[in-house]
């Protein structure tokens, strides 16, 4: 018996319990549906997920090749079609995450329009987008097993028993496209009360991870952008809480929190930390700031100073209001950050870098793990790096340690295609191929990302597709360029109206009406041609 089998023989009971009025009920149909609808609710989705998610990290602590690996997407059509797509590819979805990028959310999903990556958007537009892209999911999961049962009443009509237990294998055992997410809620939109708010929301809408970072919430900037402020670990901490007692209210006691420092980029601080005692996580925070030795006679109004090992000194307060760290101290600041977030009860770290470079990550990472050894990164493949210069140019860099001639090339203009088929460009590019399994190795990287990789596809597409449709292509631009494509690599969207859930609702009609259903996909429907 299966779970199929034994809610058939369940609901059989239900509808024979209530006799007559339910008697043009089937159980079977009903039985299908509820396979079709695994997740009843967001919170389901976050406690399965957080689990996988767990394991996952589980096994990465006991083999560094089996990290884990997600695309960021920013409507629930793209999501699903990437977990559709890996489904066909690699025949699971195991160690395949989804990634919600606030850049992606304030860039596509606003109400205003396109906006920088600064907390501007509406912050629920953000649990809104989980709970899309798990629609979309759930949708994808319903989508395949109604095309399986389909398969299996054709099995039976046609009496071939061994292939409807071939295809009853196939329902028993379905992988779920549900997977889990890892969701930027930035810095928290606000104080630590706004950030448990939205947490709430998050989580409730089906997230497992949530990933917060120590810029101050109204002085947001993109990780990859300048003027980056960082708060205090006190103010970051609260936050860190703030999540914990969201997951822990509802119920997600294994909930993950990915605690992220712009530290390596960021030169300023809105405050002076509070300092209770020498040495304290406040007194190490204002230590790494900028300050001048004075004389009491030389202050002037309004001067902020710090009494240290005696002297009074006074940090370079710029005209914002700001407070400016001393320069070159941002990896040793990252360090910091990481090691307090993990004693604060952050389960995964995030250091965003200035460059994709092993070496720089793991040289971070190393001092992290020698207070915390099993310490774990989540790391941004960012598509703000030009990945293509900056592998050659290690590549370049490589070669000059080594001794090799590299007169032929200009470090400055690697990325001028006259290099493309160099030797010094394939060797980068080997790099670039192993720079996610040597990074794991090197630096404990858990997760790499890209986080918005589907904004730039879908700008690349539609360029390709504009180039040739609007020229003298024509329509073979599409047909060429788009659709005959989709049919020779089995993209199942070529079928558009199966997609759309045409089949499901043509199901839906006949479980509801029986002969009398009208449904979609008869002999005149044109999708019949693909």
């Amino acid at each position: 018996m299966s779970k199929y089998t034994d809610d058939i023989a369940s609901l059989q009971s239900v509808i024979d319990a209530n006799g007559a009025p339910w008697a043009a009920i089937d159980a079977e149909s009903a039985a299908r549906m509820r396979a079709q609808n695994k997740f009843k609710t967001g919170l389901e989705i976050a406690q399965y997920t957080a689990d996988i998610m767990r394991r996952d990290m589980a096994e990465f602590d006991a083999d560094k090749t089996k990290y884990t690996q997600s695309l960021g997407c920013w409507h629930g059509f793209v999501g699903q079609q990437k977990l559709i797509s890996i489904k066909k590819h690699f025949g699971t979805t195991d160690k395949k995450y989804l990634y919600l990028s606030g850049w992606m959310v304030a860039a596509l999903r606003s109400d205003f329009g396109p906006l920088p990556d600064q907390s501007m958007h509406e912050k629920t537009a953000v649990p809104a987008l989980i709970e899309e892209l798990y629609t979309f999911l759930r949708q994808a999961d319903a989508r395949e097993l109604g095309g399986l049962f389909r398969a299996l009443d054709a099995a039976r009509e046609a009496g071939d028993t061994a292939k409807a237990a071939e295809i009853q294998s196939q329902i028993d055992n379905h992988e779920t496209h549900v997977v889990p997410i890892i969701a930027d809620i930035d810095a928290g939109f606000g104080n630590a009360e706004a950030t448990y708010l939205l947490a709430k929301k998050m989580i409730e809408a089906g997230a497992c991870a949530l990933q917060i970072e120590n810029q101050v919430a109204d002085e947001k900037q993109c990780g990859h952008q300048d003027g980056k402020v960082t708060v205090p670990h006190a103010d970051f901490h609260g936050k860190l809480r703030a999540v914990r007692y969201a997951f822990l209210e509802l119920g997600i006691d294994n909930g993950i929190i990915v605690a992220r420092t712009d530290s390596e980029g960021a030169g300023l601080t809105k405050e002076i930390a509070v300092v209770n005692e020498p040495g304290d996580g406040g007194d190490i925070y204002n230590s790494y700031l900028d300050v001048e030795e004075v004389a009491p006679e030389d202050t002037k109004p309004g001067d902020v100073l710090i009494s240290r090992d005696g002297k009074l000194v006074r940090p370079k307060r710029l005209p914002s209001g700001l407070y400016q760290f001393r320069s070159g101290t941002g990896q040793e600041r990252c360090v910091f950050d990481c090691i307090e977030a993990i004693k604060a009860g952050a389960d995964l770290l995030w250091i965003e870098t200035a460059t994709p470079n092993v070496k720089d990550i793991a040289a971070m990472m190393n001092g992290v793990r020698k207070e915390i050894p099993d310490a774990k990164l989540v790391y941004n493949n960012s598509p703000s790096f030009n990945w293509t210069l900056n592998f050659r140019q290690q590549a370049y860099d490589r070669w000059v340690e080594a001794g090799k001639d590299v007169s032929e090339y200009n470090r400055a203009d690697l990325m001028n295609a006259k290099y493309d088929d160099s030797e010094l460009a394939a060797d980068a590019d080997d790099k670039v191929r192993s720079f996610q399994a040597d990074a794991s190795r090197e630096a404990n990287i858990f997760h790499h990302l890209i986080t918005l990789p589907t904004y730039h596809t879908v700008a690349l597409s539609t360029d390709n597709l504009a180039k040739e449709y609007f020229a003298d292509q024509g329509m073979l631009g599409y047909v060429a360029g788009v659709q005959r494509k989709e049919i020779r690599q089995g993209i199942a969207c070529v079928k558009h109206q199966n997609m759309a859930g045409s089949d499901i609702g043509d199901d839906h009609k006949e479980y509801f009406a029986g002969d009398r259903a009208l449904k979609a996909g008869g002999e005149k429907n044109t999708s019949n041609q693909f």
